[in-house]
């Protein structure tokens, strides 16, 4: 019968430390695991990590001037703490429908008309995590 406790007591110490080290993974990381809020935007700053559920997407339109030439589109999103409204660029604006979560990371946010805007700017990346 020690035999058969010996290895069900090691699965036991195995299971422990991997809680242990995803806990420790955890607080070491966390800068991977923080985003931003929308009520943490503030204008012209850049946007880290922002997720948002698309609540609703316009029509787009086609733009031609001299920094970009493509088709634009508005959207407006929303997480737990606001909403806020979304630019999309060229491709983006045929791959986000309403009610994706979409992730933006290395964007900027800026006040117009009174109200919040993010977008991924030319640097930045967006990017479909559910639909």
């Amino acid at each position: 019968m020690e035999a058969k406790s010996s290895p069900s007591e090691e699965s036991r110490k195995a299971e422990l430390s991997i809680l242990k080290q995803m806990r420790n993974t955890g607080h070491n990381s966390k800068s991977r695991d923080s985003r931003q809020r929308v009520s943490e935007l503030t204008p012209n700053t850049e946007i880290k990590r922002l997720e948002l559920v698309v609540l609703r997407r316009y029509p787009r339109r086609l733009v031609n001037s001299s920094n970009f030439s493509g088709s634009v589109a508005a959207a407006c999103g929303r997480d737990e703490t606001g909403i806020v409204g979304i630019v999309l660029w060229g491709d983006q604006v045929k791959s986000v429908n309403t009610g994706d979560i979409i992730r933006i990371e290395g964007g900027w946010c800026r006040k117009r008309s009174g109200e919040l805007v993010v977008s991924t700017g030319r640097s930045g990346r967006l990017t479909v995590i559910d639909r």
